[in-house]
């Protein structure tokens, strides 16, 4: 989509001349003003827009109500893509303008500066502000149009942005909760590996105990071997006391 330019200064200077009434106090600056201004449009026209603002303003400086003067150092300034301070030059002039149709002019040329530096829902209300004063002027409708859309545009693409964002930050939300989690199981991990390394070894220990023999002392020996040697006579003393006692028996019953 292209972009309408301000209106062609030669038109302006014409309406603007029909338009301002200059008292007898201020011919003489008014010429001299309008001769430097000559100057600056033909460099404006030969594209040297730098050299077409220093003639312009010097013709501001000459005569300090040149509403033309400042009106073509605001369209030397939007060629320069100094966008803020040709809309903040071209917010003077709307202050100034009287002719419905040229204040309608300065608001289009407003909306143009506020569109290039991508303020568009600034250059909607811009251009909405000429087609007031300029209903039917095509151009003002056709950059309104394109304005709408690239606000459209600008919208969509800042909600996608913080969608990307918002979608990014649950990422960054998510990972850390997942490497939190991950460090959680590790660190299990490691307790139950311990624990059961633990438990491995408690066993082996009690193998290792009850495969080992069992070591005494030589007096707890002798003490154990006496223990059993008079186990042993006692239980023999028992015997022999029971064979002595059936052979009794025994011979009784005979006699």
């Amino acid at each position: 989509m292209r972009i309408i330019p301000y209106h062609n200064i030669r038109m302006l200077l014409r309406t603007v001349l029909a338009s301002l009434i200059l008292t007898l106090s201020i011919v003489t600056n008014a010429q001299n003003d309008r001769k430097v201004n000559r100057q600056g449009i033909k460099s404006y026209e030969n594209g040297e827009f730098s050299e077409a603002e220093v003639q312009f303003r010097k013709a501001e400086d000459i005569n300090h109500e040149s509403f033309e003067a400042e009106y073509n150092t605001a369209a030397a300034l939007y060629k320069q893509e100094k966008y803020d301070e040709s809309f903040k030059q071209y917010g003077t002039l709307a202050e100034k303008a009287e002719d419905p149709m040229l204040m309608a002019n300065v608001w289009h040329n407003a909306g143009n500066s506020l569109l290039e530096s991508q303020k568009y829902g600034e250059s909607i209300e811009a251009y909405k502000k000429s087609l007031r004063l300029n209903p039917s002027d095509q151009d003002t409708k056709y950059n309104l149009a394109y304005a709408k859309q690239k606000l459209q545009e600008q919208q969509e693409q800042q909600q996608q942005n913080q969608d990307q964002k918002q979608d990014q930050q649950d990422q960054e939300k998510q990972d850390q909760q997942d490497q939190k989690q991950d460090q959680q199981d590790q660190k299990q991990d490691q307790q139950d590996q311990k624990q059961d390394q633990e438990k491995q070894d408690q066993q082996d220990q009690d193998q290792q105990k009850q495969a080992q023999p069992l070591e005494i002392s030589r007096e707890d020996a002798e003490r154990m071997l006496d223990a059993i040697q008079q186990q042993e006579k006692d239980v023999k003393e028992k015997v022999d006391k029971k064979k002595a006692a059936v052979a009794k028996v025994k011979t009784e019953k005979d006699w």
